[in-house]
């Protein structure tokens, strides 16, 4: 008699949305390969929407909106500053009241931003490789790639509640960086050249990670050799980060 045998994932079996996703953090190839079969990338996205939710609910109840906003103020151009704080007593209460809505707005929303934002990244990675590199991947696999390798942001997410709900001091959070994962964190914005705070910030862990992941991910689906897939992305990410470092220092 024969013995059916199961075939392996690196056989071509086909893996379950749940597996795709815990094999991004412990056999990322096994997910990106398995991207040429099906580039169904809800559950990722799903997923950091729930942590997103989780975050800003800890944010809301342990630090509040109205001190976040106060925070961000203080990454504010200067001169945006100044005209806030000359307008009239009431006038000022009315635009302070606007920016907390808006930060509100933003943290609830932010999954919405994130899948907006993935899909403008997906696209220029995805006419890079085709055109550029002449790779043979859909636009469609190349927004599964990035959305399963952002999945790991939650490792940030997760050790930023952790720091939130271990007391930390409301007065020092900054939204959009709030843990030590790059050495942004531990500069001071005050005294620090708005491009360095910006260059210092982007050199993040979780971030690097990412991309890295991403790079794997378009060699897995694209056969684009793995070194050369890495290095398009990190070079994006580079360039968005040096252009965007440099309007901010322009705009300070």
């Amino acid at each position: 008699m024969s013995t059916a045998v199961t075939p392996t994932p690196e056989q071509g079996a086909p893996l379950s949305q749940i597996e795709r996703v815990t094999n991004v953090f412990f056999a990322p190839t096994k997910t990106f390969s398995d991207i040429r079969r099906s580039a169904n990338w809800l559950l990722p996205w799903v997923v950091m929407a729930l942590f997103s939710l989780a975050f800003t609910t800890v944010v809301a109840k342990k630090v509040g909106f109205e001190q976040v906003s106060k925070n961000q103020m203080k990454l504010a151009p200067a001169s945006r500053v100044a005209q806030i704080e000359a307008l009239p007593p009431e006038q000022r209460a009315g635009a302070e009241r606007n920016s907390v809505t808006v930060t509100k707005v933003i943290s609830y929303g932010f999954s919405i931003f994130t899948l907006i934002w993935l899909a403008i990244v997906a696209l220029v990675l995805w006419g890079t490789f085709s055109f550029g590199l002449g790779a043979e991947v859909s636009y469609g696999q190349s927004l599964a790639i990035v959305m399963f390798a952002s999945v790991v942001g939650i490792v940030k997410t997760l050790l930023g509640i952790a720091v939130i709900m271990a007391g930390l001091d409301p007065e020092s959070f900054m939204i959009q960086n709030p843990v030590g994962t790059n050495p942004g964190y531990y500069l001071s914005f005050a005294d620090t050249p708005r491009f360095l705070y910006t260059v210092a910030s982007s050199v993040d862990i979780i971030v690097i990670w990412t991309l890295i992941l991403t790079g794997i991910g378009f060699a897995c689906v694209s056969k684009v050799k793995r070194g050369t897939a890495i290095v398009v992305v990190l070079g994006w990410y580079a360039l968005f980060t040096l252009c965007s470092a440099a309007l901010g220092a322009a705009f300070s």
